[in-house]
């Protein structure tokens, strides 16, 4: 089958400044990005991705009809949209804004000026999660792992099994928070279990110090994908004895670099 190129990617941006928008535009065409529809506001975005379809939706946060969380919400719930990758560009810095983004299983999220860079990453991840041949995972042998996925939010668990099943991961189980997990390692071994941080019942590091010290798996590697800033909560997440951590979005070529690492 015949990979994704940037070039072939259909974008929809939803940016309310003209400036903004020729900015974004000019940066995606340096890229090889071609086929742009740009809007202004949620609802016309929402109305333009029922006639058309897009492999990637950039957005600002702060919209005339709506905010970027609210819009990748109505996205989730739509089952035409659901799966459509969602990028948000925006100096919004209130986890309360964020943190539904980060949970919504997002391909990325830039700040406002963003690095040229961190646009490329954003395509390139697109790219990953809608071709899963062009990322290499030649050197994990994907299919004869055994991975549980702990996260309290069904659309990051869904977006989850969605990055590792494109790196080939076949055998997935879920739990929905860390007393579920527990209850699930007692029947079975993983070679890999991925958890949130912040989750109801047992959070992130109370489940990695049951593992580690009360499970007959205790030194199966952990990897921990937390949208946490407070380094003193992420040093403790670190001593309670983590393999690594990784930062909602959740994206495929820094999974694998970790997995490459944690697996060796």
């Amino acid at each position: 089958m015949k990979k994704i190129t940037l070039d072939q990617l259909s974008v929809l941006l939803v940016e309310p400044s003209s400036t903004q928008q020729r900015i974004i535009c000019n940066h995606l065409n340096g890229f090889g990005v071609m086929s742009i529809d740009t809007v202004t506001n949620g609802s016309s975005a929402l109305s333009t991705m029922d006639k058309n379809k897009h492999d990637l939706i950039i957005s600002s946060m702060h919209l005339a009809d709506m905010t970027g969380t609210e819009l990748v919400q109505n996205m989730r719930m739509d089952l035409d949209h659901n799966e459509i990758p969602f990028m948000l560009i925006s100096s919004e810095t209130d986890f309360r804004y964020l943190e539904p983004i980060r949970q919504a299983g997002v391909i990325a999220i830039l700040p406002k000026p963003y690095e040229i860079e961190q646009l490329k990453r954003g395509l390139f991840s697109t790219v990953y999660y809608l071709d899963p041949d062009s990322l290499d995972t030649k050197d994990i042998e994907s299919e004869n792992l055994d991975v549980l996925v702990v996260d309290d939010s069904f659309t990051a668990r869904k977006h989850i099994n969605r990055v590792l099943s494109n790196m080939g991961i076949e055998k997935i189980t879920n739990a929905k928070d860390g007393k579920e997990a527990v209850e699930i390692i007692k029947d079975k071994y993983f070679d890999l279990i991925v958890t949130d941080y912040n989750m109801p019942e047992m959070d992130g590091k109370q489940l990695v110090e049951h593992v580690r010290k009360n499970s007959t798996q205790s030194t199966i590697p952990i990897l921990m994908v937390s949208s946490e800033s407070d380094d003193n909560r992420l040093a403790a997440v670190q001593q309670a004895g983590v393999s690594a951590i990784c930062d909602k979005p959740f994206e495929s070529d820094t999974v694998r670099e970790l997995l490459l690492k944690m697996l060796a």
